[in-house]
């Protein structure tokens, strides 16, 4: 691993509606052997909103957490959400690059932000410094019954020159962590598209349509649940789900985990621990058989060892056949 610990900025959802991305995050980041710490006194990022107002403004609201983790001399900060980290990439890429406008926000600071943080999504730091074989080596329990559509959303990778993760077009990050913890991944085209975000109250019948599309397209991948890493992707595909089968005729019943839920059941806590009640479409019949590890692989070798052996069988009783004719 590059780094064992790391400023962790949980931001507003996740202390409400998306506990349970929280919670998850702590308890994988606990068995990955990662130190998360909170900056004190942290506040809301401005997200969506401000920067829609004033660009300023908006970079002051983020650089303000900014310069408390540059203070507690921890080279990265983390958060999950990417409405979040885009408010602080955008801050510190602005203030590095144009010095009129970082004295122009530091104007309205008390402590001035010098430019010595990197911002990384949750999922960046579990990929990329983590890494696929610390994901895997942690493993306690299969969960054969699970089927994934991986869905990044439409700014977890972008735009690219602000992002500096992934693909943008077609990410692979959570696709690879999912499969490394054993679990089955389905290709999915509409991995990036756009849920309508935002505009669920505004624009309800724009964001049942883009919902439906990315619910439609997981089904017709053969999913039978939807991995997420924001918390408005998850709010729009989980508790707006039925909203959507009504306005659109639709019949969906698909789960939607955050992708740490999914490392935490692997991980072998319990669904209580890993908040999975928060959930409005219930996962409960799909996560109901988890097997361990050690039981899953020495079962999938008798399998393996069964299948080769019935070709040698079946040639076997041909050939004795033969001979008797």
């Amino acid at each position: 691993m590059a780094e064992k610990e790391y400023a962790y900025f949980s931001g507003c959802s996740l202390e409400g509606t998306a506990k349970e991305y929280d919670t998850s995050f702590r308890l994988v980041m606990k068995t990955l052997g990662v130190t998360l710490t909170e900056p004190e006194d942290w506040s809301c990022c401005g997200s969506t909103p401000a920067h829609t107002v004033d660009h300023v403004f908006a970079a002051a609201l983020a650089a303000r957490n900014l310069a408390i983790v540059e203070k507690m001399n921890i080279g990265t900060l983390t958060t999950p959400c990417p409405s979040c980290l885009m408010a602080f990439k955008k801050a510190h890429l602005g203030m590095t690059e144009d010095e009129a406008f970082k004295d122009q926000v530091n104007e309205l600071l008390d402590e001035p932000y010098e430019g010595g943080v990197i911002s990384k999504s949750s999922l960046q730091i579990i990929y990329e410094d983590v890494g696929l074989e610390k994901i895997a080596e942690k493993v306690t329990h299969a969960l054969p019954d699970l089927k994934v559509a991986a869905y990044y959303g439409c700014i977890m990778n972008r735009p690219p020159d602000v992002a500096q993760f992934d693909d943008p077009e077609n990410p692979v990050a959570m696709d690879r962590v999912i499969s490394a913890l054993g679990v089955e991944v389905r290709d999915y085209a509409f991995k990036t598209e756009c849920c309508g975000a935002a505009f669920g109250v505004p624009k309800r019948a724009m964001v049942n349509e883009l919902t439906y599309k990315v619910l439609s397209m997981a089904v017709d991948a053969g999913a039978n649940c939807i991995a997420v890493a924001c918390p408005l992707c998850q709010q729009n595909l989980d508790l707006r789900q039925e909203q959507v089968n009504r306005a659109m005729g639709a019949s969906f019943n698909i789960p939607v985990l955050y992708f740490t839920q999914i490392m935490g059941l692997a991980y072998g806590y319990s669904p209580k621990e890993l908040d999975m009640d928060k959930l409005v479409v219930s996962a409960g019949p799909l996560i109901k058989t988890r097997i361990p590890i050690a039981e899953y692989r020495a079962m999938k070798e008798a399998e393996a060892a069964a299948a080769k052996k019935t070709p040698k069988a079946r040639e076997a009783k041909e050939a004795a056949k033969t001979e008797e004719s």
